[in-house]
């Protein structure tokens, strides 16, 4: 089946949901062909054959409304129903996250959702774990560092929603955080540490977040080894009692079931919720961009040269959304896109360059990145440089911006068959107090966007002499290849400054 007819009766099993025109879902056929590079970089190995046409129709979205709730404690309920399949997906989201910590305890939300599902008042981690298996259900809790939320997901067959729904709410208001298994985490975590020290993926990630960072909890990766040691079932039970609050959370539902069914289910499960006052959050302002530097964490006999590149970038609400997203996609978002036909399928330098970008209340990054072989750390470089460049100095072809654009739409359609994306959908919505059509005029705001957009944003964020380089490899191999990008501050593994390299 090819992918055009695929699509389509995919998508078609979706109807009730989404009206959109099938000539444009035609044009995923050609999202693999994104040209455009000047005659001298050539695309070995990259001919794309049996390119479909490409329809100058708008995709339609139009979703149905969530419906919404709120019990008098304060909970938020949202709804969206969808009964094309017996399941259901529920999230709660408490407003605070990694960055609601105690300055002098980072990573304190974090570990609190990751011990919920460690026993409560009435159930041990083993029978929270067979029981939901036994439902055939999922469970699960996170809270990142630099994170504003906690977020507790649990999924499952309608017909099993009110032995889930009772686990869920357990495992949300009633954790125990068992002496026993707090140790155990600890030890887990310490252990992780110390090994990630030795993936170099992460060494470069956690130099580039201190570089575009410096101390704002925004750039964190990773708690301090002090601050597992710290943790306390105390210290756990005083941040779940200040923040895990019903006016401090968001339930988000998606799936076979009504608000007129769901709500007496959750009004036995919350309804006896005592709301409170949970701990403001204070964000400091990320700190300005500096020039542009070179940092290299030396790997003795590495055979590979860990490369990033970027710059400070958006906030998730900021108006150069949409022209970052299009132009992501045609610098590095995706294996269509530049830094791979280039880095990969022309040079052979590597397996795969991407770029990616991010931003919640605060403005996240736009990053450039790969990993090469040490003896092409100096090509590499100069490609990175290039494609840095031509993003910012000319304008993308009008066949490479339609390509992104319907690549980009055509998989956002696609993932509307998810619950679990519609669920993030509302969530994000809600969050970043985004317009109630905002799904909805997501695809015609995509194609809005011109090569003009995509230029200035890549001039605009893209900034060469505020650009931050990470590398970690053989300093003895690459440190003078990259010397010619500007000066250079070399590290060990440890993160310590080396100061006679």
């Amino acid at each position: 089946m090819n992918i055009y007819k695929e699509t389509k009766n995919k998508l078609r099993a979706f109807s009730p949901v989404i009206a959109l025109s099938i000539a444009v879902l035609a044009s995923l056929g050609s999202i693999n062909a994104q040209t455009g590079a000047p005659q001298s970089q050539t695309i070995k190995g990259a001919e794309i054959k049996g390119r479909a046409p490409v329809s100058k129709e708008i995709l339609q979205v139009k979703l149905p409304k969530a419906q919404e709730a709120t019990l008098k404690n304060g909970l938020r309920v949202v709804l969206l129903e969808n009964h094309k399949v017996p399941t259901v997906s529920m999230q709660m989201v408490i407003l605070s996250g990694g960055l609601s910590d105690p300055a002098d305890r980072r990573g304190l939300a974090s570990f609190t959702a990751s011990l919920l599902r460690e026993g409560t008042q009435t159930r041990t981690s083993r029978q929270i774990a067979e029981q939901t298996d036994a439902l055939g259900a999922t469970l699960s809790a996170n809270s990142g560092l630099s994170a504003f939320t906690t977020n507790i997901n649990a999924s499952g067959l309608v017909e099993n929603m009110d032995e889930t729904l009772d686990i869920f709410a357990d495992v949300i208001r009633n954790p125990k955080f068992p002496q026993e298994e707090v140790a155990k985490f600890k030890t887990r975590t310490l252990s992780q540490l110390q090994s990630q020290r030795g993936i170099p993926q992460f060494l470069a990630a956690e130099r580039f977040q201190r570089a575009i960072y410096g101390d704002h909890p925004g750039g964190l990766i990773a708690p301090s080894v002090e601050a597992v040691r710290a943790v306390t079932p105390e210290s756990l039970t005083a941040f779940h009692a200040q923040n895990y609050l019903p006016n401090n959370a968001i339930l988000a539902v998606v799936g076979d079931v009504t608000l007129k069914d769901l709500l007496p289910k959750l009004e036995r499960e919350f309804g006896d919720w005592k709301a409170g006052k949970a701990v403001s959050t204070t964000l400091a302002a990320v700190p300005k961009q500096g020039a542009s530097k070179i940092y290299l964490i030396d790997r003795p006999g590495s055979v590979q040269t860990v490369l990033q590149l970027g710059t400070l970038g958006i906030e998730r609400t900021s108006p150069d959304y949409f022209g970052m997203l299009v132009m992501n996609r045609i610098f590095g978002g995706g294996p269509s896109a530049r830094l791979f036909m280039n880095l990969r399928e022309d040079k052979g330098y590597t397996y795969g360059a991407y770029s990616s970008f991010g931003g919640s209340k605060f403005p996240g990054t736009v990053l450039a990145s790969s990993e090469v072989r040490t003896d092409v750390t100096e090509g590499a470089m100069k490609e990175f440089m290039y494609e840095i460049n031509r993003i910012r100095d000319e304008k993308a072809s009008a066949e490479e911006l339609e390509n992104a654009k319907r690549a980009l739409i055509g998989s956002f359609a696609l993932s509307l068959e998810q619950p679990q994306a519609l669920l993030q959908n509302i969530i994000t919505q809600k969050l970043y107090d985004l317009p109630a059509d905002y799904w909805d005029t997501y695809p015609k705001r995509v194609m809005a966007i011109t090569s003009d957009d995509v230029q200035n944003i890549a001039k605009k964020y893209l900034d060469t002499g505020r650009l931050q380089i990470v590398a970690v490899g053989d300093a003895s191999k690459v440190r003078a290849p990259l010397a010619k990008y500007g000066s250079i501050e070399v590290y060990d593994v440890e993160g310590k400054v080396v100061s006679n390299p």
